[in-house]
């Protein structure tokens, strides 16, 4: 007879904590909520939330606002975060990057695993192997034997330490074997206005950030790091195509929230990102500038965060980066 007295009031307690989050849920958002960002205005990331949590923000009838935190590859915006009241009201726009960041920092004040609860992915954004047209070399083969006869003399911008176009470069020099220096920038655009100013010879930076410039001739792209060649560059080769056999690296933009944020607002949050996703304005502003519309529920993006912790873990320790 104790025995279930007291599984009644488990389950009496289980009743009323659902009870409870699916009333959070169809409150919420009773207020602004704030959209952490942590990489500088202008880099894909912003770009795709702004564009997408604008609308989402339409949707449920608040302001959804956006708080620029960049530096140290996303690091210093994710602290906040992680360390925020899970209650819906402060999420983060990040890329696959956040995921690199375990491995590259030996210490961080968050767990990446732990601490954030996967929302779903927003936006696949595809890289391109860019460089400056003082390179003499036009395509893929003729780039890795350029950086083949001068070792470390050819300088690569990214936008960081870890960040999605490090590590695309950084796999691309392992499976070539050439040797090139490592010049990183906080954030896309910065990554990208050096190249274009010479700072850098190459980059694999995203091919959102660099297109307005591979269309003016400022800057010449080689082969692209998508398993299928981006629509918006039909002529350009996959690098794994254009000499480097196997090659593959689909970096990604998605939402979190603190750990422990009640469930049925994590569900309210996924299905409404989904839908401004799937919506034609969105997609076809997202699509215009090279970020592919990547709709997810909750659980797929987990299953690709786990998934893609491994693979970044062992190209961050190939390439035997560390920050303290």
């Amino acid at each position: 007879m104790q025995f279930t007295c007291r599984a009644a009031r488990v389950l009496s307690g289980c009743a009323l904590l659902c009870a409870s989050g699916a009333t959070v849920a169809q409150t919420w958002p009773a207020k602004p909520v704030r959209v952490v960002i942590p990489w500088p205005p202008g880099g894909s990331n912003d770009v795709v939330g702004r564009i997408v949590m604008q609308k989402v923000g339409e949707s449920l009838g608040q302001q959804f606002v956006v708080d620029n935190r960049p530096g140290a590859s996303g690091a210093i915006g994710a602290e906040p975060v992680a360390k925020a009241p899970p209650d819906g009201y402060t999420i983060m726009v990040h890329s696959t990057t956040h995921l690199g960041n375990q491995h590259l920092y030996k210490k961080l004040p968050y767990d990446v695993l732990r601490d954030f609860a996967p929302v779903g992915t927003l936006a696949a954004q595809p890289g391109a192997l860019a460089i400056h047209p003082s390179l003499p070399a036009r395509s893929v083969k003729e780039f890795i034997a350029l950086a083949k006869a001068r070792p470390r003399q050819i300088n690569y911008s990214s936008s960081g330490n870890g960040s999605a176009p490090h590590l695309s470069m950084a796999l691309l020099v392992s499976m070539t074997g050439i040797e090139l220096v490592h010049v990183p920038y906080k954030g896309g655009a910065m990554q990208v206005t050096a190249l274009v100013g010479g700072e850098s010879q190459a980059s694999l930076a995203t091919v959102s950030t660099v297109i307005a410039h591979l269309k003016s001739g400022r800057l010449r792209a080689l082969g692209v790091s998508s398993a299928r060649r981006s629509a918006i560059l039909p002529d350009v080769p996959t690098i794994a195509e254009a000499g480097v056999p196997g090659y593959e690296m689909s970096p990604w933009i998605g939402v979190y929230a603190p750990a422990n944020t009640p469930r049925p607002i994590i569900e309210k949050l996924n299905a409404e990102s989904n839908r401004a996703l799937k919506h034609p304005d969105i997609a076809a502003s997202l699509t215009s500038q090279v970020l592919d519309p990547l709709p997810s529920t909750p659980e797929e993006f987990a299953q690709r965060i786990k998934v893609d912790f491994e693979k970044y873990g062992k190209l961050i320790r190939a390439a035997a980066v560390k920050v303290d």
